[in-house]
């Protein structure tokens, strides 16, 4: 896995974000980064690109409508 300083990465959080949300970065290789936008220093996970496929899939799906408030 790559050895990559956060702060070198290029974060994206949704538009329909408040001021705390989910922050995702292209992470090489097809990964991504994902971390807490209001708690960045925490760190962040990593998923390959077909998990990260799949979690895209299931969240277009509808899979996760009922953890939304």
């Amino acid at each position: 896995m790559l050895t990559i300083d956060p702060d070198d990465l290029s974060w994206k959080k949704s538009s329909f974000s408040s001021s705390s949300c989910v922050e995702a970065a292209p992470y090489g290789d097809g990964h991504v980064a994902v971390r807490d936008s209001k708690n960045p220093a925490r760190g962040f996970l990593v998923y390959n690109s077909d998990e990260w496929a799949a979690f895209l899939s299931g969240v277009r799906n509808g899979e996760f409508d009922h953890l939304a408030r």
